[in-house]
């Protein structure tokens, strides 16, 4: 008698799930870069 196993998921960044953490990551990343460019641009640019 055979067993029959479940197959055992492939751990690939093409999967959907993994791939929208990455971009939600990246994004984020890039917002904060952003966002402190534009701290540093502003108090730069504060009238003394």
């Amino acid at each position: 008698m055979t067993s029959h196993r479940a197959p055992k998921p492939l751990a690939h960044p093409s999967r959907p799930a993994e791939r929208a953490v990455t971009v939600a990551l990246v994004l984020a990343v890039l917002a904060g870069l952003a966002w402190i460019a534009g701290m540093i641009y502003t108090v730069a640019e504060w009238p003394l």
